[in-house]
């Protein structure tokens, strides 16, 4: 019998489209998970650094965990039947974070990330708290019980957040994204080059949601433990479909134990 694969959705879109109706559409593919962008609750916007008022009204926009915004992708996960990687500018005690929640197909958040490696040098997220931890959470799916962690867009440059996840027994790294991955023009497509190697280094299926143009360059894309590119999106909004074999991940993990020594 085929092994069967875990459909993960990235959703390469601009945050003024409809939640349930996204996920839904990721249902209808078969994906059991749906990934968003970084920040998507305000997506990704920029305040202006000579203006106190500016950098206040971007922090006012922080929303809790427990509020509203974050109920929105509860409920389209229960109402589909799938798990949902949700984004958004949390409201925190001193500073607002960057953060994510993996939220399983009832309902339920089984897993708070909050960025790490802030981009402390520049708007908008210097005006951000740091995370101070990374988890793994296990994700119950037709395709069987996976290994699930998140690293937020610059977390995937550091070594750090990944080795902790790899210490956790991840399986499969979601990354919600928010910059140019292809066509970067100080850089090129580094930040690609950079999660191949990440996974191939981990053992672990990797998969990145990005915005589309205007915002981002798009390129959505997920690789195999081997750093291969499964699946890239192009530059519009879509959704980008990535096929994970969680045996053939579990097979590589157990032959290539080494790479996971941290």
């Amino acid at each position: 019998m085929a092994a069967k694969l875990l459909r993960v959705a990235l959703a390469q879109v601009m945050n003024n489209v409809d939640i349930d109706a996204i996920c839904a559409s990721a249902a209808e593919t078969g994906a059991e998970i749906i990934v968003f962008p970084e920040m998507f609750s305000n997506g990704y916007s920029r305040f202006d650094s000579e203006s106190e008022e500016s950098r206040l009204a971007w922090i006012d926009a922080a929303v809790p965990i427990d509020g509203g915004y974050v109920e929105k992708f509860r409920h389209a996960a229960r109402s589909n039947g799938l798990a949902v990687v949700a984004t958004f500018l949390e409201l925190g005690p001193n500073k607002p974070f960057n953060s994510a929640v993996l939220i399983d197909r009832t309902g339920e958040i089984i897993l708070h990330q909050r960025k790490r490696h802030v981009c402390f040098f520049d708007v908008p997220e210097k005006a951000c708290a740091a995370g101070e931890s990374s988890s793994v959470a296990k994700l119950r799916t037709d395709a069987g019980e996976v290994a699930v962690g998140i690293l937020i867009c610059m977390d995937r440059e550091f070594p750090d957040a990944a080795s902790d996840l790899v210490r956790g027994g991840a399986e499969i790294i979601l990354i919600p994204n928010s910059c140019r991955l292809s066509d970067d023009p100080a850089v090129g497509d580094v930040r690609v080059a950079g999660v191949r190697a990440l996974a191939f280094q981990s053992v672990v299926g990797a998969a990145v949601a990005n915005y589309p143009l205007p915002k981002d360059d798009g390129r959505s894309f997920a690789v195999d433990p081997l750093g291969k590119v499964l699946v890239m999106g192009g530059t519009q909004q879509e959704l980008v479909i990535a096929h994970f074999n969680l045996e053939v991940i579990r097979v590589m993990q157990e032959n290539e134990w080494f790479r996971r020594v941290r």
